[in-house]
């Protein structure tokens, strides 16, 4: 305090709680992130440290992977459901399902609205796969799949309109049996996560969520979205790591899938 004139770190910032930096510069971050820059290059141009850059940008990424689980919300339609996996592109051993490496993501596309949901799976048994998807797609919905035995009793849980295909046998669609909607999304985001140059396995998760939100909103202003979402509701720094620390803590101890089903998050069992 200098006189009655009272010093400050913080600037005004509509975006985000306590910040010193100013709004203009956040909104050019911002745009920048709407755009896929890598966070190098966002620090570059704004003129921002990179460290400062990876803290906004994570609990950006966290905020994303929060409106992803809120408007995963279906109703009856024709769906897509696939499981893939991420992970290093050579790695010896096995390859494809059961390879050693790798993290599963199940997910599912709605073709009507063509948005996806995703979310990591401990493993791809028939119980773990069909269970995601009685929490998420109605009864009496059209559900294709590949021919993989773990979608084989959908019939019995209701899902009566089950088709698939097999891709054992070269079968890639069949008239409008197909599941080439979220196999496209498995590309656009492995596409994507390949230029980061590997991803620690702690930070993945919110980088398949950021993903998912991309995806589902490429028709809209990214930019303007997320303004709108951060206007209405400013970041705060207190609260991201403690979220990301219980969010991945579910990942590595198996007892708790169970309970973290009950969660709004993408582990799923």
């Amino acid at each position: 305090m200098h006189g009655d004139v009272i010093y400050s770190l913080w600037v005004r910032n509509r975006y985000i709680f306590r910040s010193h930096i100013s709004e203009k510069k956040f909104r050019e971050l911002i745009r920048l992130f709407s755009l896929d820059i890598e966070a190098s290059k966002i620090s570059v141009f704004t003129g921002i440290s990179r460290k400062t850059i990876n803290k906004i940008l994570h609990a950006i990424r966290v905020r994303l992977a929060e409106l992803c689980e809120e408007q995963a919300i279906f109703s009856q339609g024709v769906f897509e459901c696939d499981e893939s996996y991420f992970g290093a592109r050579r790695i010896r051993g096995k390859r494809g399902r059961g390879a050693a490496g790798k993290i599963i993501v199940f997910g599912i596309y709605e073709r009507y609205t063509g948005r996806v949901y995703t979310c990591i799976a401990p493993n791809v048994k028939s119980q773990t796969l069909i269970e995601i998807i009685r929490k998420k797609i109605p009864l009496n919905s059209t559900i294709y799949t590949d021919g993989f035995r773990s979608y084989l009793p959908l019939a019995r849980y209701g899902y009566l309109k089950h088709e698939s295909i097999d891709h054992g046998k070269n079968e890639w669609a069949r008239n409008q049996i197909h599941v080439n909607g979220i196999e496209g999304f498995w590309g656009v985001s492995k596409t994507r996560m390949s230029k980061f140059r590997g991803l620690r396995v702690s930070l993945f998760s919110l980088h398949l969520k950021e993903s998912e939100y991309r995806f589902n909103h490429r028709h809209e202003n990214l930019y303007q979205l997320i303004l709108t979402n951060l206007r209405k509701t400013p970041l705060k720094y207190s609260w991201t790591k403690r979220f990301v620390r219980n969010f991945f803590s579910l990942i590595y101890n198996k007892r708790n899938f169970q309970s973290s089903c009950n969660l709004n998050i993408t582990v799923c069992l």
